[in-house]
């Protein structure tokens, strides 16, 4: 089958940027974090390049959840200048491999991606790939349709999650995650959930009920449920309306063959953005087994040495750094 790509931009910009120490561009730009994402498409592309693939990302302005709960995601602290600059910067990068980005004011990066599989799961001859960061994605895995892979540790370890991988995980199937964050909250969103809930009792729960619906409904045939969840279900209906993803994101959405990235690594756009960013050791491996000729990368490393001397007293690049991939 073919493959479509969606990728949490933000997610990996932000898990990049963390895992990375802080490289700058020759101009003195902070460029840790894409050196990390360019290095993820890399990796990507030789293990199986996508046959179609979109970068989606959040917007800065309030969500409808944050207007619908002002402690949405409350409790995290202001981005520092130099992920908002990679963030931005994500913009160009992405396209340099030919992937399209995309954004709509009041809505995650995980609603649009929600969107995009919604829309293009049934096509036929095709799946949907995941790259994400979290795991609020796990909600859209679907046998056959949609697969997450997510990241273990560091940038360059990942699993991919089918419906099978979800449950073992978690105890419950991709459809019941919302249902089990509405029970157990999720720190990292600032979702309460229920209080003293957790995964045990969550998914001893559904695994019985099926979903919070469910549990409210034989809410007087359970003595046990009735203590813990009875008098919360406010907060549990609010947790799993924060937390559901909006598949149907007012966005105009593309052709599938509009979503169809470079082929070749040695595309001159993306070497163009290689050299400009002075990613001399990504430049070098995407010649690594081939037999390019000698003086084409010569020529290449001479035009990154260039740029490099016009940072001249700043901060150190990646080159010369033990690569991750």
């Amino acid at each position: 089958m073919k493959q479509l790509l969606l990728i949490d931009a933000n997610s990996i910009i932000h898990r990049s940027f963390h895992a990375l120490p802080p490289f700058t561009t020759p101009d003195g730009r902070p460029s840790g974090a894409i050196y990390g994402i360019a290095s993820i498409l890399m990796k990507l592309w030789r293990d199986g390049r996508p046959d179609y693939a979109a970068a989606l990302f959040d917007r800065p302005e309030p969500t409808f959840r944050e207007q619908a709960y002002a402690e949405y995601k409350a409790q995290r602290p202001p981005a520092p200048d130099d992920l908002i600059a990679q963030i931005v910067e994500a913009h160009r990068l992405f396209p340099a491999f030919g992937i399209r980005t995309f954004e709509m004011p009041g809505y995650e990066a995980d609603d649009l991606i929600a969107t995009f599989a919604e829309r293009f799961k049934r096509e036929e001859g095709v799946s949907v790939v995941i790259l994400t960061g979290d795991r609020d994605t796990f909600q859209l895995v679907e046998d056959g349709c949609v697969a997450v892979r997510t990241f273990n540790k560091g940038v360059s370890d990942t699993t991919i999650y089918d419906e099978a991988g979800v449950k073992g995980r978690f105890g419950v199937t991709p459809a019941q995650m919302v249902d089990y964050k509405a029970l157990v909250g999720d720190a990292s969103d600032n979702i309460k959930g229920v209080p003293g809930v957790g995964p045990k009792t969550a998914v001893e729960l559904l695994t019985k009920y099926g979903s919070v619906e469910g549990i409210f409904a034989h809410m007087g045939e359970d003595a046990k449920a009735e203590k813990k969840i009875g008098p919360f279900r406010m907060e549990a209906e609010r947790s799993r309306s924060l937390v559901v993803l909006e598949r149907h994101v007012p966005l105009e959405m593309p052709e599938l063959e509009a979503l169809v990235p470079r082929s070749d690594l040695r595309d001159p756009g993306i070497e163009e953005y290689f050299i400009n960013m002075g990613f001399a050791t990504l430049l070098k491996r995407i010649y690594e087994g081939d037999a390019a000729p000698a003086g084409e990368i010569r020529a290449n490393k001479e035009s990154v040495g260039k740029h490099k001397g016009n940072g001249a007293g700043k901060r150190k690049g990646p080159e010369g750094q033990n690569p991750l991939f």
